[in-house]
C-alpha cells in the first residue's frame, strides 16, 4: 500500500476530514475570515480575501489538503494538510491547519492531528510540523502531543523572511 496524501476521508466520533476542493473556497473563507484565528501566526492577514484566496489556492494545487467537519454540525472548522512528503527519508509534515475559534482549548485539534499522525505513520518513520516562532498557541499543542522542537528555520512570506520552529514525532515515540 502506498501513502496517499489524498486519503478519501479520516474520521472518529467528533471530527470528519475530507479532501479539499476548488468549490469549497467560499465555505472555509467563512471560516478564515476571523483576523483572531491568524493573530500569532506568521501570516497576520489570511483573514483578508485576497490573501487567503493565495492560501486556498496552494492548498488545492497541493492535492494534499482537507476540510475539518464537526460531525455534530456537519460544518467545516478549518482546514489542514500534508506536506514536503519524502519517501526515502521517511517523513512528512502536517501544517497549515487553522480551526475555528470557538474549536479551540478543547478536543478537536488533538482528534484531527491524531487521525493525521495515525494514518501518517503507516508510510513514514517521522512526521514534522512548521510552526511561526510566535504561534505560542500551536505550539503548546504540538507540545501536548509529544512533539519536540528539533531546529528554527526561515520560511519565506511573499518575500519576506519569517522565523519557523520545526518540531517533530517518530512513529516510535508515537506508539
Amino acid at each position: 500500500m502506498e501513502f496517499n496524501l489524498r486519503h478519501t476521508h479520516l474520521e472518529d466520533d467528533l471530527i470528519k476530514i475530507v479532501p479539499l476542493e476548488e468549490t469549497d473556497f467560499g465555505r472555509l473563507f467563512l471560516v478564515a475570515s476571523d483576523p483572531f484565528i491568524w493573530e500569532q501566526n506568521p501570516a497576520k492577514d489570511r483573514y483578508k480575501l485576497e490573501v487567503f484566496k493565495q492560501y486556498f489556492d496552494g492548498a488545492v494545487k497541493s492535492n494534499s489538503a482537507f476540510l475539518i467537519y464537526d460531525k455534530k454540525t456537519d460544518e467545516i472548522i478549518g482546514s489542514t494538510r500534508y506536506y514536503d512528503y519524502n519517501s526515502e527519508k521517511s517523513n512528512v509534515s502536517i501544517g497549515f491547519t487553522f480551526l475555528a475559534r470557538s474549536y479551540w482549548g478543547g478536543s478537536y485539534n488533538k482528534v484531527m492531528k491524531k487521525l493525521l499522525m495515525d494514518y501518517a505513520f503507516k508510510f513514514v518513520n517521522e512526521i514534522h510540523f512548521h510552526i511561526g516562532a510566535t504561534n505560542f498557541r500551536s505550539q503548546k499543542a504540538i507540545e501536548k502531543l509529544g512533539a519536540k522542537k528539533i531546529n528554527e528555520i526561515e520560511i519565506d512570506h511573499n518575500g519576506v523572511k519569517m522565523p519557523y520552529y520545526i518540531f517533530t514525532i517518530s512513529k516510535k515515540e508515537w506508539y
